[in-house]
């Protein structure tokens, strides 16, 4: 048997829409094989666990229990914790501005996070940083993410199933849980 990996999951859209999640709700859900070692961390759906499945058996088994618990299209994104090293590592801007918040949007497919990006550009949004295949960072100013053209952009459809944003802040309390 394969000795487990630990993974941060990331989940997209709870809390938001009417789809409210209980953090202990959600652990229960999560808890059971081939997950062990599952914690939540903030109100937001983050959550990091190990298991011996590749990081995609990890998100789709993730989903389904999602789907058939809570009821709603579950999407997430699985990253491992050296891609959180890199990420955070990558990430140019701080993580603490009092005017300006630092995000960073993981994706779980390339392809379409380079869509995102092109689209983003396109559209002349400044300031979107690549962090790696799968991770933007961006800075926007306080009280403005929600008009954030990237922020806009990965409420289309064509995006929702694959990408999720976090603030810096929290990627760092990931990394620090994930140890």
């Amino acid at each position: 048997m394969t000795a487990p990996s630990s993974y941060a999951v990331f989940l997209r859209g709870i809390n938001v829409n009417g789809i409210n999640l209980k953090m202990a709700e959600l652990k229960e859900c999560l808890t059971q094989p081939p997950f062990e070692g599952v914690k939540t961390l903030l109100a937001t759906g983050n959550v990091v666990l190990s298991s011996p499945q590749t990081a995609l058996e990890v998100k789709a088994r993730c989903e389904a229990l999602l789907r058939e618990r809570f009821g709603y299209d579950a999407w997430v994104i699985v990253t491992s914790p050296q891609e959180i090293d890199h990420v955070v590592d990558a990430t140019p801007y701080p993580a603490d501005d009092p005017a300006m918040h630092s995000y960073v949007t993981l994706a779980s497919d390339p392809d379409v996070l380079d869509a995102l990006v092109a689209e983003a550009s396109a559209q002349g949004a400044s300031g979107v940083v690549r962090l790696s295949p799968t991770a933007i960072g961006t800075q926007v100013a306080v009280g403005s993410s929600t008009e954030a053209p990237v922020s806009k952009l990965m409420m289309k459809a064509r995006y929702k199933p694959f990408t999720t944003t976090r603030n810096l802040r929290t990627l760092l309390k990931v990394q620090a849980a994930l140890g």
